[in-house]
């Protein structure tokens, strides 16, 4: 009986440790549960703040593409309205020569006209005077006619 008391004995502490056991394996098996739910938290944190870094850094590139795209816009306007101010001022300077040249065509032209107009009054006047003569030496002629 004596055995068996102590094989009961036995059991019964085996029963105790083997509980033991069990308590601690469950314990660990929260423990590392637990852990391991930490981790995933903190990693899930530090990939969701690496994720809002990066869109911050994405959202700030962004503005300065925007900015530095509208500067460049802005000067590009600057440079075509600078140009077209020039070929403004060039054709303005442009038209003021050919002005002034025509100015002095017409002068010329308003010179040709008057000499033209002085000339064809002199050729009105020999012509008449022409013809005056002409009348004088046919009298004349028809008088020497006569007296002959």
């Amino acid at each position: 009986m004596e055995r068996d008391t102590i094989v009961k004995e036995v059991v019964e502490a085996l029963k105790m440790f083997s509980h033991d056991i069990r308590t601690q394996i469950d314990e660990m098996g929260s423990q590392l549960r637990a852990e391991i739910q930490d981790t995933a938290n903190q990693l899930r944190a530090e990939i969701q703040e690496t994720a809002n870094q990066l869109r911050a850094e994405m959202q700030e590139t962004a503005n300065q593409l925007r900015a530095e795209m509208q500067d460049t816009a802005n000067q590009l306007r600057a440079e075509m309205q600078d140009t077209a101010n020039q070929l403004r001022a060039e054709m303005q300077q442009f038209r003021a020569e050919v002005n002034e040249r025509f100015d002095r065509l017409e002068q010329k032209f308003a010179g040709l006209r008057v000499e033209l107009t002085e000339t064809q009054e002199t050729v009105h006047f020999l012509a008449s005077k022409t013809i005056q003569h002409e009348k004088k030496l046919h009298h004349l002629a028809k008088q020497l006619e006569s007296i002959r």
